[in-house]
């Protein structure tokens, strides 16, 4: 059998440490995750996880931006199989809380990301989902699906209705319950955008 190149080496030990830290991460959070338990969860050493990731919070950005990577992945999918533009942008929407929602998702990129990485950080990951969403507005106006509007303006707005609702869903005692809720209005707010002559 044949070595393993240094680099799959590299590779591999990178992503037995993000898989570790997503589920310690994920099920008791960044605060209470003892980086000692979490490498010898990953069959690691701490060494390992400081050469490859200099600390915790370092670790945890790589495992938000695997998150991130999965979930916009998961959109792509899900906006290549729609009909048409429009059931793209709704059904990415829809897409998007549920993803927001699940139980990963809301410990790591909800409660814990803002005060581990910061505003900044935030700022910048949340300016990625405004500039697709501005150009699908822009692309759904052109094609006089939806009524036209300033489309960046109109992807903050959106944008940040999803964020909150996703928040409210995560802090609800009823979570399955105000997840269908937070649907069912969203495909009203949705509908609101819809085109029509005058």
């Amino acid at each position: 059998m044949a070595r393993k190149a240094r680099t799959e080496m590299i590779e591999e030990t990178r992503q037995k440490l993000v898989a570790a830290a997503r589920r310690q991460f994920g099920s008791v959070g960044y605060a209470e995750t003892v980086m000692d338990e979490l490498t010898a969860q990953a069959g690691m050493t701490r060494g390992a996880l400081y050469h490859h990731f200099g600390d915790k919070k370092g670790l945890f950005l790589a495992v938000v931006k695997a998150i991130d990577a999965e979930m916009d992945a998961r959109l792509a999918d899900i906006t290549a199989s729609a009909a048409d533009d429009w059931e793209a942008f709704a059904a990415r929407c829809r897409g998007y809380l549920i993803m927001m929602t699940e139980p990963q998702a809301q410990r790591i990129l909800l409660r814990d990301s803002p005060s581990v990485l910061g505003a900044e950080y935030l700022q910048a990951s949340k300016l990625a989902c405004i500039v697709w969403m501005t150009g699908a507005l822009q692309a759904l106006m052109a094609q006089r699906r939806i009524a036209v509007a300033e489309p960046e303006s109109l992807a903050h707005l959106l944008n940040g209705g999803l964020m909150d609702a996703a928040l409210w869903v995560a802090h609800h005692p009823e979570k399955d319950a105000a997840l269908e809720q937070a649907l069912a209005s969203l495909n009203l707010l949705l509908n609101g955008l819809r085109f029509t002559a005058a």
